[in-house]
């Protein structure tokens, strides 16, 4: 199976090289976008097949390694392939999520020049080609490489639209914001082979080497999977065209960072005061970013901070000891996150527009992606039987069964306030009055269509896999029970769908109750703090360091190059030229060798 394994690395990474290398993108198009689903289609079934083969918890990985950095005879690194238990869900998880993207795309960006499309497509190729080296990556080095390609699509994607200044900045952004957390992440990785002497994804001996190593690998993780307080470059990334959003940005590159934890899972289980950090930074997430949501108009930027809000959650269960609920939601999560950007797109498509309030009456002209949406909501929402109602009751029950009673309060409050906002979108896109655009809606494309209605399928099933997945991945069945977080949860998502409704289901009102506040939520105080600590503090800062550098360090270097100057140029002068002093000299100093020596002869 591990040979089916590599068909979503070497397959796409051909397309990659076809399209750019070998087939110029100035002269892509349309054959370029069918060469690059093709390629995707193929990716995801081999995975599927390579998972229905793949060992479950307890068995030996299959892989095939090769050596990689050499030294005196010792291998100190190695590349290839792992497919286990871990590494096989996920690489579904990618490229079924891809395939369905770059179906959607042909319908949604069929609009671009030839170019354009060309360049989009190679993009979406290298980018499976990433994630899938990451999921299989057999240690820590080869994770490392593929987790700063996948970056790289982030920003080549992220500012697709590069003559459109918002993607610039919001490309720049999200590399600044994810490499700056990437630093930790690469001290974590060198202190793991200084500690260790070698990548592999586990470590023993040393408690508070592995809580260091720990703590610098989840540094990494805060940025990739936006983490507050560094979530501020999620919710620009919506600038780059919709699919993105859903491929990137929901489903699987924000994701990483959560399977970067269950893949490196014993070095995180072996660090307790980790785990708790990260129970804590999770349930956070997950709150703040639900409150910004309830007042974003942008209709992606809901989504966005959704997506932020879900991570949390993924990263509060890991917190708690248990990777099996982590990963779970991570799974269930792309399916319904993936749904609703698609559906977002087709919104968008339908009326031109990313803003709420411009929308309204859709759900009488776009009834079949009215329908797809309001199922996403509704997963997300954690309704029963949709596939978020078990996966985020797992999280709730592991966070009870943790005595982590501080964020299991936090994270019920979130589900409340996913329910309501996501209610509130719902209400004011495809409920209430239609406004000017929404009279010239219209219903997507079938192939826009077919890959959203496979996603819905997915989200709506996959909650019934829970027992097999755990027993598959963590040798932990979950058997479905009533349970008191469940149930709070369950009644929080309805009374906060009722209250929504009730508030925007006519479309009287757009707004929260507080103005002000609404509009200091939005505006992103956590950026304002960004800003301010750059311009208050690093920036003097650096304005210091900078006169430090250039007077006294290039001073001191630029003293030393005048006295050598001056000193040379005084003594010039004994340099006639002439043998004549040549020979006194060399005379005159061999007398003051012959004489040094005499005098510390007769001592």
């Amino acid at each position: 199976m591990i040979e089916l394994a590599m068909v979503p690395v070497f397959l796409p990474l051909a397309t990659f090289g076809v399209l750019a290398v070998l087939w110029p993108l100035r002269h892509s198009g349309m054959p370029a976008a069918w060469l690059s689903v093709a390629s995707a289609l193929a990716s995801c079934v081999a995975a599927i097949l390579a998972w229905t083969g793949a060992p479950v918890a307890g068995e030996p990985a299959q892989g095939m390694v090769f050596d990689w950095l050499v030294h005196d005879g010792k291998t100190i690194a190695e590349v290839g392939f792992r497919l286990d238990a871990i590494s096989a869900p996920m690489l579904v998880v990618v490229t079924f999520v891809a395939a369905c993207v770059q179906v959607y795309s042909l319908g949604y960006m069929a609009h671009e020049p030839r170019p354009a499309l060309g360049r989009y497509f190679a993009w979406h190729s290298l980018f499976i080609v990433a994630m899938s080296g990451m999921v299989l990556a057999p240690n820590m080095l080869q994770f490392l490489a593929c987790w700063e390609l996948v970056g790289l699509c982030s920003y080549l994607l992220i500012g697709f639209y590069w003559d459109k200044p918002s993607a610039g900045r919001a490309a720049v952004k999200a590399v600044w914001v994810t490499r700056f957390a990437d630093i930790g992440l690469m001290s974590g990785v060198v202190l793991l082979y200084v500690t260790t002497g070698g990548f592999a994804f586990e470590m023993t001996g040393d408690s508070g080497a592995a809580t260091l190593v720990a703590a610098l690998l989840f540094c990494g993780v805060m940025g990739k999977s936006a983490q507050v307080p560094l979530h501020v470059w999620l919710p620009d990334a919506m600038e780059g065209p919709t699919p993105v959003s859903a491929l990137l940005h929901a489903a699987t590159m924000v994701a990483a960072g959560v399977f970067l934890v269950v893949r490196a899972w014993p070095i995180f289980e072996a660090a307790p005061p980790v785990l708790t950090a990260m129970t804590w930074i999770g349930a956070v997430t997950a709150l703040v970013a639900a409150c910004t949501a309830l007042v974003q108009h942008d209709i992606k930027k809901v989504l966005a901070y959704s997506t932020c809000s879900q991570l949390g959650y993924m990263v509060a269960a890991l917190g708690t000891g248990s990777f099996f609920g982590g990963y779970f939601h991570l799974t269930t999560h792309a399916f319904f996150k993936a749904l609703l950007f698609l559906a977002a797109g087709s919104v968008i498509h339908a009326v031109g527009t990313n803003d709420l309030r411009e929308m309204g009456g859709l759900a009488k002209k776009t009834k079949l992606t009215a329908g797809l949406f309001i199922l996403g909501a509704l997963a997300l929402a954690g309704v029963p039987p949709l596939s978020g109602f078990f996966s985020k009751d797992l999280v709730l029950e592991e966070l009870l069964h943790a005595h982590a009673y501080g964020p299991l309060l936090i994270c019920l409050a979130a589900a409340g306030l996913t329910a309501f906002y996501m209610t509130r979108v719902v209400c004011m896109a495809f409920l209430g009055p239609a406004s000017a655009r929404s009279l010239e809606a219209h219903e997507s494309p079938p192939v826009m269509l077919l890959p959203m209605g496979a996603l819905a399928l997915t989200a709506a099933v996959a909650g019934f896999t829970t027992g097999r997945f755990g027993n598959d991945v963590a040798l932990a069945p979950w058997h479905f029970a009533v349970t008191a977080p469940g149930v709070a949860a369950l009644l929080l998502a309805l009374g906060g769908i009722a209250l929504a409704y009730m508030k925007y289901g006519q479309g009287k009102l757009a707004g929260l109750g507080v103005p002000a506040l609404a509009a200091f939520i939005r505006s992103g105080p956590v950026d304002g703090l960004f800003v301010r600590g750059w311009q208050q503090g690093l920036r003097p800062l650096a304005g210091v360091v900078g006169w430090v550098d250039r007077y006294v360090v290039d001073g001191a270097v630029n003293l030393f190059g005048w006295a050598a100057l001056v000193g040379s140029e005084r003594m010039r002068v004994l340099q006639s030229g002439k043998l004549r002093d040549a020979t006194y000299l060399l005379v005159m100093g061999a007398l003051v060798v012959v004489a040094w020596g005499a005098i510390g002869g007769v001592r």
